[in-house]
């Protein structure tokens, strides 16, 4: 018996060695260089209403990325065709619209259209048909199964953009986790300039080179009357003596002849002239041909660089430029450069995002949250030790311990897996104070009850742990399955509650139970007690 007391001790010795070890960080301000390169450095994390920041809740437009995909797949559907000489009319339609529709002249064009549906575009279906004076119109959507997937994928693709956006951005320890179908949560911790962060966050970020249409008249296009292929853009110039904005129009041609996925980097760069600051592009080896090609093309024409719908400049191709380089210019601030460069780098959204939910949280209120999140960790601490110590004598104060290494062991775990800490944790951990001496108190009277049936102290003890083990257990894993519930539905702050609660549940069961039987069992089989303070 002696000999399984030093194992157990052995191993309850480990396990608070191990904890102490991962909160070493987070409570010594300095450690020695050999710590800092070769061991752990990861403290314990605060969350967003502890040390101040925004929470955002983003919805992904997954039906505008289903639109767009498929008037692209309409586009490639159209030059099919007429490679293969089948007679169509692509008709115009809402840029939005989640159908797309085509007019066929007779039943032969009918046949052709449906075998260049199936063998070349498998992802698009018939979706209604209507013939008047001989002639069909059609429309064609993505197939219901595949738009599910792509809908997935939109928000899937979003999250992983505005994460590489925000760890470009500089924030430490950001939370950006889904929900639900095609909402995004976004926590950024000790952030100051929301607005910015906004920006930078809902910006899609979607990079064209078009060509303008310079064979029509701007006037005309104003007064309503835009031609066909074409499309009216305003970009915007500032007076350098006044500041003053002012909108201009532009005639863009609709094809779009590169985009912002053939990049391959995008930085700030100061010009020479003026000393403003424009975003220096550079694309990858296909983008770099493609622009060789388009340039080439078009000499002497104008190419309008537009993000987002709007038109940054309009520079004249002098000539064909190779090496894949070129630059946005425009009235922009350092901060607002950097931004664009950093969203050009991360990749555009697949869909508009709309922030349907903000909160800001001061850092003076996080610390008025540590503050009291602390004062009620430790009274009610405080208070339960006491009454542990009064009621149970020496046996309370062995509960008492226990409930520090349990404490221990918690801040350990959260510093160990990277968990972070919120004010609802703060609640799991004062709820788990009173869980973990709950344990001690079903033992202790027990141990009182066998002491009164007139058994040893060992007997007392044997059977004060072995009786009410079940019940213990019981208690214990209906609470932890209610918590794992909590942390695979829950949102940030009953996450957090979840976490600390789940951590504390299992570092109780270890303490209350294991830790201070091998205490007992120390007193009883080593000092060989003949009374129990209980």
């Amino acid at each position: 018996m002696i000999k399984s007391i030093r194992i157990r001790a052995a191993l309850a010795l480990v396990v608070i060695l191990v904890a102490l070890f991962y909160l070493t960080p987070s409570l010594a301000p300095q450690l020695p260089d050999f710590w800092k390169k070769n061991l752990p450095m990861d403290k314990i994390h605060l969350g967003l209403d502890l040390q101040g920041g925004t929470h955002l809740v983003l919805e992904v437009d997954t039906d505008k990325a289903i639109a767009a995909i498929l008037h692209r797949a309409a586009e490639n559907l159209k030059e099919t065709l007429m490679e293969k000489k089948v007679r169509f009319l692509l008709l115009e339609g809402k840029a939005d619209a989640a159908t797309v529709a085509f007019e066929l002249p007779d039943a032969a064009s009918r046949g052709a259209f449906e075998k260049v549906l199936k063998d070349d575009y498998p992802d698009l279906e018939i979706g209604s048909s209507t013939v008047r004076d001989g002639r069909e119109t059609l429309t064609i959507r993505i197939r219901e199964k595949r738009a599910e997937e792509l809908k997935k994928h939109a928000v899937e693709q979003s999250l992983e953009t505005i994460r590489n956006r925000v760890d470009q951005f500089g924030v430490t320890e950001p939370e950006i986790i889904p929900q639900g179908k095609d909402r995004i949560i976004v926590q950024l911790p000790g952030i100051k300039d929301t607005e910015r962060a906004k920006k930078l966050i809902g910006k899609t970020a979607l990079l064209e080179f078009k060509l303008l249409d310079e064979e029509h008249s701007v006037e005309e296009a104003l007064k309503g009357n835009i031609p066909e292929g074409s499309v009216l853009l305003y970009g915007t110039h500032v007076d350098r003596e006044t500041g003053r904005r002012t909108q201009i129009p532009y005639l863009v041609k609709s094809k779009t002849l590169l985009t912002g996925a053939s990049l391959e980097s995008a930085k700030v760069s100061i010009g020479d002239r003026f000393g403003e600051p424009h975003v220096a592009l550079k694309f990858n080896a296909q983008g770099a041909q493609d622009f060789e090609r388009i340039t080439g093309e078009n000499v002497k024409k104008r190419l309008a660089i537009v993000l987002d719908g709007v038109v940054h400049s309009a520079p004249v191709i002098q000539e064909r430029i190779s090496g894949g380089n070129a630059q946005i210019t425009g009235s922009f601030t350092m901060d607002e450069a950097r931004d664009l460069a950093i969203v050009l780098r991360a990749g555009a959204l697949p869909a508009p995002v709309t922030i349907l939910e903000e909160r800001t949280v001061g850092p003076s209120l996080g610390q008025d949250s540590i503050d009291q999140g602390l004062w009620s960790t430790i009274i009610g601490g405080l208070l339960v030790a006491v009454f542990m110590v009064v009621y149970y004598r020496l046996s309370g104060l062995v509960a008492d311990f226990a409930l520090i290494l349990n404490i221990v062991i918690i801040f350990g775990a959260l510093a160990a897996f990277r968990a972070t800490l919120t004010l609802p944790g703060i609640a799991g951990i004062v709820l788990v104070i009173g869980m973990a001496v709950d344990a001690n108190v079903l033992i202790f009277e027990r141990v009182r009850e066998e002491l009164r049936a007139g058994k040893t102290p060992r007997a007392a003890i044997e059977a004060g742990y072995g009786k009410v083990f079940l019940t213990i257990l019981d208690s214990n894993v209906t609470t932890l399955i209610a918590a794992l519930f909590l942390f695979g539905f829950g949102t940030g702050p009953i996450k957090g509650f979840a976490v600390t609660l789940t951590i504390g549940i299992l570092a109780s069961m270890f303490t209350a139970i294991f830790v201070t039987r091998i205490i007992f069992d120390y007193f009883v089989w080593n000092r060989r007690i003949q009374t129990v303070s209980v």
